[in-house]
Parts: structure tokens; C-alpha cells; sequence
């Protein structure tokens, strides 16, 4: 048994002068219930009414982010309050490095998916259950009590079910979403088992029962044999959500058949969620029992990298190609991650964010492509640009996006995770490698058949309208932000990293009780016999 040190300091404050986390929840959890009390003849109101709701907490994530302090490795802005006093429940939320800026990038990938698709039919409901859903991934992702979690957590399944199954694009539209739920909720039932087996035990050996994150992961008094098992059912839950091999054949029906801001939210925030799980509640909650299934955790990528590219090579529709890239683009992020490196460790945080960004976008413009075109078979496109120069101007700097071209946002987190694993984990680092090559030469092929050649159909398609360039200028901005002076977001998400890395060694290494300051430096780290 062993007594871990505290990994974290928690901070409140921010001077903002009420609690601004809560408020990024309730917010757009108020307007759903608004919208969905509203008269069905009012939809024009609706959506502006969503939109602007969706548009405040955008604003309130990017102040929260503007004010968090740079260079501490603890949670800000803290918030905690009883809720469930017996059982130790607490509404308890707060941000570090590494959470802050996913906040943001969801926050603000909302109001486009309200805002930018064409929407056909009950606008209403379809705004009310976007920001329902919006709700449950901001509380999941600042939640620092595990019960508060897994209620947040779960609240984003309905919400994506509907957006699948009503909003979807054909009559298949119903069995991915049953698909979708069936996955997702079977992998949560297990990470609940594991999360209150894990409160328990620790309370027979503390004397009292808490759900609290912090406390759960400062001291815990486990066997290596049950810091496995329970890390396992806590990445199940995320294997599917991010999802990883072969966690993943829910995935292209979902894609496909979702409408295009049911395609968004899930390319650039449920899987951001699933992502994200990775680091808080499975490297951070059992650091040991990461290390021990680093070689497994780092193989299921690496197959994951190899079978999404050849899989997606094959493929006629441009949604289901672009949906099994989503596989292989995340197990790069993955094998990043378990290389247990500096550089590759917040490499896969900062590429968790520009993921979020760049396929989002993509799949926004696709969806616009298809709008237009009235299909999605890439050998019924081509000829947009002659008729479209700007939309394939857009088109193209999001694929060079994804792709990891110097200058944009996808090349600091590939380079940097790419590096970090070369360094501890040679082979898997090639095999990340290759799948980045193919990732270029699949996203440039699909551009090419779709705005370069002869047209194949008589709809070539149409310009982007004024409200669609506005709507994805912010995407565009943060595509080149993030590529162009990424210092900013690597000064915040550092110090949280290596927080968690240092944590990660000292139970790997079991030296004295007091961890050395992280350096930033690579190191490897090893299960020790």
C-alpha cells in the first residue's frame, strides 16, 4: 500500500467577482429548459435565443482563460459546495492547465454548430438539446468530484442520441444512434463499477467516504492487482468515447448519419471528452496502473493509427473516409500520451485541443460541401473551386490543419508528440509517423476529388455565404492562432503536465516522498519489478 503526495494545489479566485465555473454550466443548462418551454411556432427566436446563450458562455470560457494564472500546475477558480453530505458528494468544479483550454474550444465550437448548419426542421429542439449537451461536457470537463462527473458525463448521451437519430441524414439515422448509446452507456456502466469500488475501498482503509478527485487521487491505498482492474473500468468508459481500437465500430455510422452539428460536437467534444478522461481519471487517478498498461494502451493506438488509414483509403463517402481518419488521428494522441515524455505528454494535450478545432471545422465545411452538392460520394464531386475559390481556399487550410502543416495549429502537437515518444518508444513513434504521412495523403486526395477536376454532377455548388464565412472565421482564427504562437497555451498546459508526469514517476520509481520539481526535460518511465 502506498500513501501518494497531494498532486495539486487547488486556487480559487480570478476576481471576476461570482463563480464563473458554475456559471458556464448553468447557463446554457437554463436556456435548454427555456427553449424547450418555448412555443413550437417561435423558431426563428430559438435559434437566435440558443445562439446567443451558447455565445455568452463562449465569452465567459475565454475570460476564465484570459485570467488563469500561468506557470501553476494546481486547479483555479475552484468552486466546492456539499451536496450529498453523507456520501462525501460535492458539487465541486475548477480548471488547471490542461482542462482550461478544452474548456475553450468547446465553449466556443458550440455556438458554430447552433449557428452554422442548415437546419431543417425544429430549430427549437434542436438548439435546446445542443445546449444540453454543451452543459453536460463543460461540467464534465471542470468536475473535480467523480459522482458529479459521471452525472455530467452521462448527460451528454440523450442529447447526442437525439442529434443523431432526429437530425440525422437518412433512414439509417436511428440504428447508429441506438449504436452510439448502446457503446457509450455499456462503457460507463463499467467505469461506474470501478468508481465506487475505488470510493469504497478507500474508505474501509481512511474511515470515511468521499467522492472528491483530489483527495481520491493524493492518498489511496490500493494493490497494484486492483489499481488495474479499477483502471480498467475507468478506460473503457473512454476507450469508446475517444474511441480507440477496437472500441471504435460505432463510430463511422454515427459520423455519417449524424446531422452536420451532430457531426461537430462529436469530432471536436466528445472525443476531446473521451481524450481528456485518459489524462484525468485513468493517468492521473492510477498513475501506477498507467504504466503497466502503457504497452498495452500504446499497441491498441499504434493499430488503431495503421487499420483507420487503410480503411479510410477504401472508402467512397467523404464522411465515413473522414470518420475512420478520427481513428487513426486519435490513436496518434494516444500513443503520444502513454509514451510518458515531456514533450509527447503535453504534445497529446495540445493536439487533444487542435484536434477538437481543426475536425470540427472539417466537418463543418463538409457538411456545407454535401448542403450544396447533394451528395457525399467523392465520385460524384469536383469542380467546386472554379465556382467556390473561397470555399476551397477555407477547405484547404483546415485539411492542411489536420494534416500537421508548419504554420498551423496541427504541427506544434504532432511534433511534439511525435518527439516525446521517439525518444522512449521507438517503434510506436515510427508507426505515429507513418499514419501522419497517410493522414496527408488521404485529406489531400479527398480535396482533390472534391474542388479540382471536371464536375461530375450538375450541381458544382455556390460560394460561401457572409453568414458562413462568419461563422467559421473563429475556427479559422484559431487554426492559425494555435499554429502560429502556441506559447501561450504550452505555458499553462506545461506546469498541469508535468505535475502529472512527476506523479507518474514517483510511483513508478517509488523514491523518497518528495518528487523533484519537474524540469521539462525527457524521461522514461519505467514499471519497476
Amino acid at each position: 500500500m502506498t500513501t501518494l503526495l497531494p498532486v495539486a494545489q487547488s486556487t480559487a479566485g480570478g476576481g471576476f467577482g461570482f463563480p464563473i465555473l458554475p456559471a458556464i454550466v448553468i447557463v446554457p443548462a437554463t436556456m435548454a429548459v427555456v427553449l424547450a418551454l418555448l412555443p413550437r411556432s417561435r423558431q426563428e427566436l430559438a435559434r437566435w435565443l440558443g445562439t446567443g446563450a451558447s455565445l455568452v458562455v463562449a465569452g465567459l470560457a475565454i475570460a476564465m482563460a484570459v485570467r488563469f494564472r500561468t506557470g501553476q500546475a494546481g486547479y483555479q477558480f475552484v468552486v466546492a459546495h456539499d451536496w450529498i453530505r453523507p456520501f462525501g458528494v460535492q458539487w465541486k468544479l475548477g480548471v488547471d492547465g490542461i482542462s482550461v483550454f478544452i474548456v475553450v474550444v468547446t465553449a466556443v465550437l458550440f455556438p458554430v454548430a447552433i449557428a452554422g448548419p442548415r437546419v431543417d426542421r425544429d430549430i427549437r429542439s434542436y438548439a435546446a438539446w445542443m445546449l444540453l449537451l454543451e452543459a453536460g461536457c463543460l461540467g464534465a470537463l471542470m468536475s473535480l468530484d467523480l459522482l458529479l462527473f459521471f452525472l455530467f458525463f452521462e448527460l451528454t448521451l440523450p442529447p447526442m442520441y437525439m442529434l443523431i437519430a432526429r437530425w440525422g441524414a437518412s433512414p439509417r439515422r436511428s440504428g447508429a444512434a441506438t449504436k452510439f448509446f448502446v457503446y457509450t452507456f455499456a462503457g460507463s456502466a463499467l467505469m461506474l463499477i470501478a468508481m465506487l469500488a475505488l470510493v469504497f475501498l478507500e474508505a474501509r482503509s481512511s474511515g470515511h467516504v468521499t467522492f472528491d478527485l483530489l483527495t481520491l487521487t493524493a492518498q489511496q491505498h490500493l494493490s497494484k492487482d486492483i489499481s488495474i482492474l479499477l483502471f480498467l473500468g475507468f478506460a473503457a468508459a473512454f476507450a469508446v468515447k475517444v474511441p480507440i481500437f477496437p472500441f471504435h465500430t460505432w463510430l463511422p455510422d454515427a459520423q455519417v448519419e449524424a446531422s452536420t452539428g451532430g457531426s461537430m460536437v462529436l469530432a471536436g467534444v466528445m472525443f476531446t471528452l473521451g481524450t481528456y478522461g485518459l489524462v484525468r481519471f485513468c493517468i492521473e487517478l492510477f498513475p501506477g496502473a498507467s504504466v503497466s498498461m502503457a504497452p498495452l494502451m500504446l499497441t491498441l493506438g499504434a493499430i488503431g493509427i495503421v487499420y483507420g488509414f487503410l480503411v479510410a483509403v477504401v472508402q467512397t463517402d467523404i464522411k465515413r473516409m473522414i470518420a475512420y481518419t478520427l481513428v487513426a488521428d486519435l490513436g496518434v494522441i494516444v500513443v503520444g500520451l502513454f509514451g510518458f515524455t515531456a514533450q509527447g505528454f503535453s504534445g497529446g494535450i495540445y493536439q487533444t485541443v487542435n484536434h477538437g478545432v481543426s475536425m470540427a471545422a472539417m466537418f463543418l465545411l463538409i457538411g456545407l460541401l454535401i448542403d450544396r452538392l447533394g451528395t457525399s460520394e467523392l465520385a460524384a464531386m469536383g469542380g467546386v473551386q472554379k465556382r467556390a475559390p473561397i470555399f476551397a481556399a477555407v477547405f484547404l487550410l483546415v485539411t492542411l490543419s489536420v494534416v500537421g502543416v508548419p504554420g498551423l495549429n496541427g504541427f506544434i502537437g504532432e511534433f511534439l508528440l511525435l518527439l516525446g515518444t521517439f525518444l522512449t518508444h521507438r517503434w510506436w513513434a515510427v508507426v505515429a509517423t507513418v499514419g501522419v504521412i497517410l493522414a496527408a495523403l488521404v485529406f489531400l486526395w479527398a480535396y482533390q476529388q472534391a474542388f479540382h477536376g471536371t464536375p461530375r454532377t450538375g450541381r458544382v455548388g455556390a460560394e460561401l455565404s457572409a453568414r458562413e464565412l462568419l461563422v467559421v472565421a473563429p475556427l479559422v482564427v484559431l487554426i492559425v492562432g494555435l499554429g502560429v504562437y502556441p506559447r501561450p497555451f504550452l505555458d499553462r498546459i506545461n506546469p498541469s503536465a508535468d505535475r502529472i508526469l512527476a506523479r507518474v514517476a514517483v510511483v513508478a520509481h517509488n523514491p523518497p516522498p518528495s518528487p523533484p520539481a519537474a524540469s521539462g526535460l525527457p524521461r522514461r518511465v519505467e514499471a519497476q519489478p
